[in-house]
């Protein structure tokens, strides 16, 4: 049965329609997006992740506005008030504005004063009033007068028929949806602080007195201005030109300039202002934050992509030390796999014999396990234990990794239990050097917001925002593959079509009857039935098995069509992995079908090229300048760099220092940018200039201009193109990771306050 919501998904997002309809029927029997994307193109159109999760998220959005058209009327049927124009209004209205527009003036509220009016008998009143005949309107109305009624005179007859027609005004779908436009198109966003609020809230200094177009008002910038009137520091309005506003009204309802006109020209005025304009205002905040949240949604889902699809190490022995002052470093030794084989703790920070005894411990365990890299963790004290670590001349790489999150890994029931005998400071040293060997496989054990990768998380719709990083785990676990013989619990349960439950079969399974030995094994865990096989198989790996294509993203329902391919050719599967040669010699054409096309075939002769290619960036060794604190930081200096976050208003790079410095997005190229995703990713490495060092509080501003303006102007607005929006003054540089109770509670500005706040209970 064709999907009823198809023709208008397809036409909404300009994809054929039969594409579209494969992929709601996919979707509809539990087909998940990586394996529809990879797996059924022929079916889709080829579509991609990101147009089949469009597709799922425009059908749940129609599901829902039809859920509510339901309610609407049932309810105006239970009300006997369901007449056949209102029922073709409200099956015709195409947006849940518009519906609710219709529904508007029937649904049950509050007692209102049109609604105090009628009771009096005025209705006919204010009919006459909005006819604008050449009654005379005082005239009208002593024929209202009632005692019994509780109108005393003409005036309050008059007054009764205004807030009627107010109302009535108010509630006009049409009207309505001409103002909607009106507020989104030409309202402005304007703040002021609350009295007695100027200390407290010095980190929204920048919206004590603040105004911008709402149309072009960025995302963290109005997420930053509800997070202010949140926290009781801000005061904010949306505002139109009234005169405007009412013109547009007028226009509508005033026919002539006849004494019952005035009286309705009166109502208007009084309806705008107590009724309408605040509806619209709602309304405009409420679009405004949820196109604010999508920006900012999309800009973590983005970070989150480029941390985990993070280059990987690989399989070598590594060194982890999670860096500290005061309570010294801890120090873990791991083997290929991640498994751990020693731990400890070193003083390289402190007395000078207890620098010579963390030295000759670094140099034992190096030697006694076999180290090939060394991982430390980038919050406090990070640069001083490398440069302990450097001295020592190891000819071991030494690698800086970003610790953000490795406390709420440490303290979680996934680290309790794979390390039940030690304590959280062990556990997140594990994490530290786990993430060098493999990010992804990593970094899936703790929630994604606890990266700190997005600006303003929690401001944000969370259903939205877990929807949404999830699609983003999800996708890169399968682009990459699980090797299902070491993958932990939580890996697998990013696999499509798993989940934690099958996931924690799959691993006990493992447990009790030793390592999979082909994919078909996988059918034997407890649970795991067809379907579920079906949407997991291709992106498992199993390393080393009988069956090559066991360990690609090959899968199995297309291992006969590969096997006949072998046979055609007069050789086995596994010599079509290793010759090019033999590969050449097969014409795709050939093997076409109704079920298999030449997307998939194209994809099954790219596996046999590379079976089980990982598409993460080759891994490589990064150095920071000779600097370890900000007083080292000069205006002028060229430094490398990483970037570690980009924002609607710029990027924050690491530079080497305890603190981020700032790219503002004025100051990302030489021509004007837009998007700094256009421009900069999360691990991108850079190099950059210092233009200016504000060390009082802990501010570097940065420029990848070839000829950048150096000096505290440079580090704002200056060199803006000015018809970009502006970008309040107090985004510039952030403090580096840091645990919770290292977080200065100084006035930062609410960018950077934000970003810490984002690390959550991470580091």
């Amino acid at each position: 049965m064709p999907n009823m919501y198809a023709a208008r998904i397809a036409r909404e997002l300009n994809k054929p329609l039969p594409g579209v309809e494969n992929t709601l029927a996919l979707l509809a029997e539990d087909a998940t997006i990586p394996f529809i994307a990879r797996y059924r193109k022929e079916a889709t159109g080829n579509l991609d992740e990101v147009a089949v999760a469009a597709i799922r998220d425009r059908e749940a959005e129609l599901k829902t506005m039809d859920e509510r058209r339901a309610a609407i009327l049932k309810s105006l049927t239970e009300r006997n008030l369901l007449t056949d124009e209102l029922k073709k209004a409200v099956e015709e209205a195409q947006t849940l504005s518009v519906l609710e527009d219709v529904y508007l003036p029937y649904r049950p509220k509050r007692r209102t004063r049109a609604m105090i009016a009628r009771e009096k008998g005025l209705e006919p009143l204010a009919a006459t009033l909005l006819a604008q005949g050449g009654e005379n309107p005082y005239e009208a109305a002593k024929t209202f007068i009632s005692e019994e009624k509780g109108v005393a005179d003409a005036e309050q007859a008059l007054a009764g028929a205004r807030d009627i027609i107010a109302e009535q005004i108010s509630e006009d779908p049409v009207l309505r949806g001409r103002m909607r436009e009106f507020f989104l198109k030409t309202s402005e966003f304007r703040t002021k602080v609350a009295k007695g609020k100027e200390a407290e809230g010095a980190k929204f200094k920048d919206y004590f007195d603040w105004h911008e177009p709402l149309a072009k008002a960025p995302s963290h910038r109005i997420l930053a201005m509800r997070r202010g009137e949140k926290e009781e520091v801000l005061y904010m309005r949306v505002e139109v030109e009234q005169a405007q506003a009412l013109e547009i009204i007028e226009r509508m309802f005033l026919k002539n300039n006849g004494p019952c006109a005035q009286q309705v020209k009166t109502a208007i005025a009084d309806g705008y202002e107590r009724l309408l304009s605040i509806s619209m205002e709602t309304e405009a905040r409420l679009e405004t934050k949820k196109r604010a949240d999508t920006q900012a949604i999309g800009v973590f889902a983005h970070n989150l992509r480029e941390i985990l699809m993070a280059a990987p190490l690989g399989r070598k022995s590594v060194m982890a030390l999670d860096p500290g002052f005061r309570t010294g470093c801890k120090l873990v030794c791991l083997d290929r796999q991640g498994g751990l084989l020693c731990h400890d703790v070193v003083y390289p920070t402190q007395s000078e014999r207890m620098v010579e005894d963390a030295a000759a411990k670094v140099r034992q365990y190096c030697k006694q396990y076999g180290v090939e890299a060394i991982a430390i963790g980038n919050g406090t004290a990070g640069r001083e234990t490398e440069e302990f670590v450097r001295s020592l001349n190891l000819n071991i790489p030494v690698v800086m990794v970003n610790e953000s999150g490795a406390s709420v890994y440490s303290a979680s029931e996934t680290a309790r239990s794979e390390f039940p005998e030690h304590d959280v400071t062990v556990r997140g040293a594990v994490s530290i050097g786990r993430r060098l060997m493999d990010p992804l496989a990593e970094l899936v054990k703790i929630d994604p917001k606890a990266i700190g990768v997005g600006q303003y998380q929690h401001d944000v719709d969370q259903i939205e925002l877990k929807k949404s990083l999830d699609d983003t785990v999800m996708s890169c676990v399968n682009s990459v593959g699980v090797e299902v013989n070491t993958a932990s619990r939580e890996l697998l349960a990013y696999v499509s079509g798993l989940g934690t439950v099958l996931a924690k079969n799959i691993v006990e399974y493992r447990a009790q009857n030793g390592a999979f030995k082909s994919r078909a094994g996988l059918r034997e865990v407890p649970r795991l039935g067809p379907k579920a096989f079906e949407q997991a198989a291709g992106f498992l790996r199993i390393r080393d098995a009988k069956n090559p294509l066991d360990s690609s993203a090959v899968h199995p329902e297309r291992y006969q069509l590969v096997e006949r391919m072998a046979a055609d050719l007069g050789c086995a599967v596994a010599d079509l992995l290793k010759d090019a040669n033999l590969r050449a010699k097969i014409d795709l054409n050939k093997y076409v079908s109704d079920t298999v096309g030449l997307p998939t075939l194209k994809d099954i002769m790219t596996e046999l090229a590379r079976p089980g290619r990982d598409p993460r960036e080759k891994f490589e060794l990064f150095e920071f300048a000779d600097i370890s604190k900000i007083e080292d930081v000069k205006p002028g200096m060229k430094v490398p760099g990483i970037v570690t976050n980009v924002t609607a208003f710029g990027a924050f790079v690491d530079i080497g220092v305890h603190q981020d410095g700032l790219v503002h997005i004025s100051e990302m190229a030489d021509s004007y940018v837009r998007d700094p995703n256009t421009v900069l990713k999360v691990r991108q490495k850079v190099s950059v200039t210092v233009i200016d060092v504000d060390l009082a509080r802990k501010r570097i501003a940065l420029s990848l201009k070839s000829n950048p303006v150096i000096g505290p102007r440079g580090s704002g607005e200056a060199g803006q193109d000015k018809n970009a929006p502006s970008q309040p003054k107090q985004e510039r540089s952030r403090p580096r990771p840091q645990r919770e109770r290292d977080v200065p509670q100084t006035a930062m500005g609410a960018a950077f306050a934000q970003l810490l706040a984002n690390k959550g209970n991470g580091r």
